[in-house]
Parts: structure tokens; C-alpha cells; sequence
């Protein structure tokens, strides 16, 4: 009896096991659909995704092609590996593929983020982050305090041993920081940034709170930094003085009509934030890194930033014209971003069933554009994985290209674009100038979902 009960229990179980790994298939069984495998129910296949990352994307494009059906970060999705449809998906918002971003995003990033919204929200948000950020603010307002951070934060380097990982997010938070606020910044920058961190892990995971995710920590963060920002605006609303930063032209509107809400002002800065920290600190990494293993990638760039500060006096900041002419430099940059590629996609979310190259997407669904292969496609870039910034000014098309996504494209092309590259060849101007480097101990990077070193990334530095 007790055998027989055995058994029942352990094909009871394995029924349950079997139901349980076919729902989803079961659940998304639709005609019309690309191939592909579900995985199991709520989780699907996010674990997969996150472990393996391009390794999971190679395997099931060999199995199923470049268009196939998953299910990550909560939600039924269409991945696309081909890049003309790529292509199609980011040039048509209007026809109903809006911005789709996992429910960790929208938790944690905020609903009125500008990377969520779209329609009238997105054209205006937009319009006031150019207010922020745009070319003409650069020149005349951002580019000169830069100089400044950038030149504070390298000082004292001289024989010491850093971790440039570490070292280049300090340095990319805190020129955002002080971009946003200056004033306050002292009384509560630690504080803020112990939170903000805590919100960045959490904005790429499963929205699953309970505590010890980092979903959980996630919300916690941006719940701390919400409190922050609430304060700040608070304090500058009752003082009299008028402040020559973000947050006073945030307050204020700008240049543009229309006036945010306190919502749409917390979640623009925290867009700011977000968004120039990840890629503007790893850019800074890796394009140290790439230059220690391509010395004559390096001895290139030293000579077009020595020849900059030849005009210059020894203090004398650069300007401008001295950025216009660091065309290696961007070349650098661009193939730093290529190789190291921090923006892996962008999702979007069908707001009715649409057909796509003869599929059909129901409403609601995901449709993840995945930009990452396009970086080593072989057409477009000869010898892919090799680190060659020249390619950049041996074809000057490359940049104008219709598959060139590392900054997105459409509309929704990254308003920060020309900050973050200001940014990156001002603190490649000081550090080449200043510095040389040799690496200690050849610590691991990984690629994905995040390009970092999970150990730090160590450098030995001494002045020239």
C-alpha cells in the first residue's frame, strides 16, 4: 500500500511538473506566433536570459531564427535579431509599438520616465531634457564645469593604485550631481548616492518584492531617493535665491512651454542620473582598458590631445573647438561602445495585435529590439571583434549608417548623446595627458546584461 501511495505521489508530481513547465506554452499558444520556447510560468526564461545572456540569443536564433517568441521579466515578448526589422520597429511608435519597458523599470525608473513614455509626454519631456542637455548648453554652461570635476577628480592619482571601475562611476555621478544641484550637494550626496545605487541594481530584475531581491532593494532605493528629491525641491521653492543649475531650470520650465509636474521633475532627474551613469562611467572604463591593450590606439590619442594642450597654457581648460577637433578621440569612443555594448536592446509593447514580416504579434505583447549582434555584424564592421577605432575615420559613414543604434534611433535617438561623448574626451584628455598606467592582476570583465569587473578593475598610475 505504502509503495503504491509512493507512486502515486511521484507521478502526481511529475504531472504537476510537466503542466506546470508546459503552461506558458500552453498560455501563449497563438497563431501566427514566431517559434520559440516559453519557459516556466511568471519566470519563463528571464534566468536564462540574465546567465547567458548573447549566448541564450545565438542558441535560439541557430534553433528558431532571427525572429523568435520568450518570456523574460514577466511578460510574453518577440525577440528580433534582424536588423531591417529592427530598424522598422524603431522608426514606427506612431503605428502602435510603443516604449515597453519590464514592470522593474517602470517600478523603480518611474512611469513618467522619458524612456517609458511616448505620444505628447514623450515630445515634451524630451524637449525639456534638450533644455538640459542639448549642444548649446553644452558649449556655454556644462562643458566649462566638466572641465573642472574632471581636472579635481584626477588630481592626487600619482602613485597610487585605483580601481578605474569604481574611480569612473565616482566620477560620472558626481559631475551629474553637481550638474543637477551644487549647492546642496555636500549635505546629502553620500546619502542619496548609497540609494541610488541600490535603485540601479534593481531597475533590471523580477518584479518580485519580497525581501532580498533585488527588485525589493530596488524599490527601497528609489522610495530613499524619491524622499531626497522631494526635500530638495522643497527647500529651493521657499529660498529666494535664484541657482545656475538643472534643478532651478527644471523648476523654472527652461526654454520650453511646458511646465512639469513635481512627478515628471523627479523622474527627469532621475533619468539623468540613470542614464549618464552607467554608460558614461563604463565608456570611461573600457576605453582605458582597450587603450592599455592597443598602444599604438594610445600613443594616436596622446599625440591629438598633446597637440591640444600645446596651444593651451597649463591651466587653461578646453573648449569647444578643442572637442571639435578630437576626432580620434571620438573614433575611440564610438568603438569603445561598439565592443563593449552597454545598451543590448530596446523594448517595446504592441498596443493592438500588429503583423510583422508575416507574423502576428498580439496586443500587449513585448517586442524586444536587439541591437547587440548589429555591433559585430562583419558587413558592416570587417573584423569585428578586433579593436580598431580607425575604422570610424577610414569610413565616415559608419556613424550615419541606418544600422547605427548604439545611441537608439528615431525619435527616441538619446537626447544625451553629445553630453555623454563630451564627457568620456574630457576625461580621456586629462588622463592621457597627465597619466601612464599599466593593469594589475588582469581581473575577469563580464558583458552582459551589465559590462563590468566583478572584482574591480586595477590600474597602477604614475605622472609623466
Amino acid at each position: 500500500m505504502e509503495v503504491l501511495m509512493v507512486i502515486s505521489l511521484l507521478f502526481l508530481g511529475l504531472l504537476f511538473f510537466f503542466c506546470l513547465l508546459k503552461w506558458n506554452k500552453i498560455k501563449y499558444s497563438k497563431k501566427g506566433l514566431p517559434p520559440g520556447t516559453m519557459g516556466w510560468p511568471f519566470f519563463g526564461e528571464t534566468s536564462e536570459f540574465l546567465k547567458q545572456g548573447p549566448e541564450f540569443m545565438k542558441n535560439q536564433r541557430a534553433r528558431y531564427g532571427n525572429i523568435f517568441k520568450t518570456h523574460i521579466f514577466g511578460s510574453p515578448t518577440i525577440i528580433s535579431m534582424d536588423p531591417e526589422l529592427n530598424r522598422c520597429v524603431l522608426l514606427n511608435e506612431a503605428k502602435g509599438l510603443v516604449p515597453g519597458y519590464p514592470q522593474s523599470m517602470l517600478d523603480i525608473l518611474g512611469k513618467c520616465n522619458i524612456a517609458a513614455v511616448y505620444g505628447f509626454s514623450h515630445k515634451h519631456l524630451r524637449s525639456n531634457m534638450l533644455s538640459l542637455v542639448g549642444t548649446p548648453l553644452i558649449k556655454d554652461r556644462l562643458l566649462p564645469r566638466i572641465n573642472r570635476y574632471v581636472k579635481l577628480h584626477l588630481r592626487n592619482w600619482d602613485g597610487s593604485t585605483v580601481d578605474i571601475q569604481e574611480k569612473t562611476m565616482n566620477m560620472t555621478f558626481l559631475i551629474s550631481f553637481k550638474q543637477i544641484t551644487e549647492v546642496e550637494l555636500s549635505s546629502i550626496y553620500d546619502a542619496f548616492k548609497f540609494e541610488f545605487d541600490k535603485l540601479l541594481v534593481g531597475s533590471l530584475s523580477l518584479p518580485i518584492n519580497i525581501p532580498g531581491t533585488k527588485y525589493y532593494h530596488g524599490l527601497k532605493g528609489r522610495k530613499n531617493v524619491m524622499k531626497f528629491l522631494k526635500e530638495l525641491v522643497e527647500r529651493r521653492r521657499q529660498s529666494p535665491v535664484t541657482y545656475d543649475d538643472m534643478l532651478d531650470i527644471l523648476l523654472r520650465g527652461g526654454d520650453s512651454a511646458y511646465m512639469l509636474s513635481d512627478e515628471e521633475i523627479y523622474d527627469q532627474i532621475i533619468a539623468i542620473l540613470y542614464s549618464g551613469y552607467e554608460t558614461v562611467s563604463t565608456t570611461s572604463m573600457m576605453a582605458v582598458k582597450y587603450l592599455h591593450d592597443h598602444p599604438e590606439a594610445l600613443q594616436e590619442l596622446r599625440d591629438e590631445h598633446f597637440s591640444i594642450r600645446k596651444r593651451k597654457t597649463a591651466e587653461e581648460p578646453i573648449d569647444w573647438d578643442d572637442y571639435k577637433c578630437m576626432t580620434f578621440t571620438r573614433a575611440v569612443i564610438f568603438e569603445t561602445l561598439r565592443l563593449a555594448t552597454v545598451v543590448n536592446g530596446v523594448l517595446r509593447k504592441t498596443m493592438n495585435a500588429i503583423e510583422l514580416n508575416g507574423f502576428v504579434i498580439p496586443k500587449g505583447w513585448r517586442f524586444y529590439v536587439y541591437t547587440r549582434e548589429i555591433n559585430y555584424d562583419p558587413f558592416l564592421y570587417p573584423e569585428p571583434y578586433k579593436f580598431n577605432p580607425w575604422r570610424w575615420l577610414d569610413n565616415k559613414s559608419l556613424e550615419a549608417h541606418k544600422h547605427f543604434l548604439i545611441f537608439g534611433g528615431g525619435g527616441r535617438i538619446c537626447p544625451g548623446k553629445e553630453l555623454g561623448i563630451v564627457t568620456v574626451s574630457t576625461f580621456l584628455h586629462y588622463f592621457v595627458t597627465t597619466y601612464r598606467w599599466e593593469e594589475i592582476g588582469g581581473q575577469k570583465i563580464v558583458k552582459f546584461p551589465r559590462v563590468e569587473a566583478p572584482k574591480g578593475l586595477l590600474i597602477r598610475v604614475n605622472k609623466f
